[in-house]
């Protein structure tokens, strides 16, 4: 069995929902307190033991090379003001992994995304994760799905359970438990019908894929829009391999979506030392 040792991270998207900001600036550098959000999932990746990060990007998506790039003047100024914890803050950034970029030059879906990534990837494993998804967890939601697919020499997703009003609009998988968290999944349904809906299992922030899903990917037709989904791949992937979901443990957040980024943001601002106490103070003084 092969390590996973790479990950690929769509980045492409429009950012739509988080408009004007993201007019000029990628939704993936949207800071929560003073990170982007593709930082942390860069973070949690590097913690699950991946080695190489494949960003998938479009136009206007610079800042994110320029962000993981070495910064050389930033860095000259800092060490000239004498500001090392700040410095050794933006050195570190550029060391969390090897980098490789590949452009999807036009928008035709997620699946799209990361079939672009095929030559980068070769014939091992891989995480995708999406580039506005934080799960905050003890042990990081990849290296969770790592370890799942060591067990089961298969393709995993993960899964969380969402209230009924949410069910359409996530792809939802029909499953069967076959260990604690751990289900065998015979299918997967892009956004269901609240009566269509086989669970209530969301598939959510990322995957552990099997190489083959490439083969998949290429004969996979264009849905509705014109796009590929990598979803109906997944599917497609099922009938020549077994595919896993995990109930992951942590705490997931849509970073692209305005209330949650806002949750997301206060969440980790409390976890940060040098602001909580100022900080619940603050949210105290509101009387809400």
């Amino acid at each position: 069995m092969k390590k996973v040792r790479k990950a690929v991270i769509p980045a492409a998207g429009l950012g739509t929902r988080f408009l004007p900001a993201t007019k000029a600036q990628p939704k993936e550098m949207l800071p929560i307190v003073d990170t982007p959000i593709i930082q942390y999932i860069v973070e949690e990746a590097v913690a699950s033991g991946i080695e190489q990060i494949v960003i998938v990007t479009g136009q206007s998506k610079r800042a994110i090379e320029d962000h993981f790039d070495y910064p050389f003047e930033l860095a000259y100024r800092l060490k000239e003001q004498n500001k090392l914890a700040e410095l050794h803050e933006v050195e570190r950034i550029s060391e969390l992994a090897t980098f490789i970029y590949v452009r999807q030059k036009q928008p035709l879906g997620n699946g799209h995304a990361v079939l672009v990534a095929r030559d980068v990837i070769g014939d091992e494993p891989f995480a995708v994760i999406w580039g506005d998804d934080l799960v905050d967890a003890q042990v990081p939601c990849v290296r969770q799905l790592i370890d799942v697919y060591q067990r089961h020499d298969a393709s995993v997703m993960a899964v969380m359970r969402v209230p009924q009003q949410n069910i359409p609009k996530y792809g939802i998988i029909d499953a069967k438990e076959i260990e604690p968290r751990v289900h065998q999944v015979f299918d997967l349904v892009e956004k269901p019908a609240l009566e269509n809906a086989p669970s209530d299992l969301a598939a959510v922030h990322g995957y552990v894929l099997t190489p083959e899903i490439f083969e998949e990917l290429e004969k996979t037709p264009a849905a509705k829009g014109g796009e590929i989904w990598l979803s109906d791949a997944i599917r497609s992937l099922m009938q020549r391999q077994k595919v896993f979901a995990l109930e992951f443990e942590g705490k997931r957040y849509d970073a692209g979506n305005k209330l949650e980024f806002l949750q997301a943001t206060v969440d980790f601002a409390l976890k940060r030392e040098e602001l909580r106490a100022d900080f619940v103070a603050y949210l105290q003084s509101l009387n809400l």
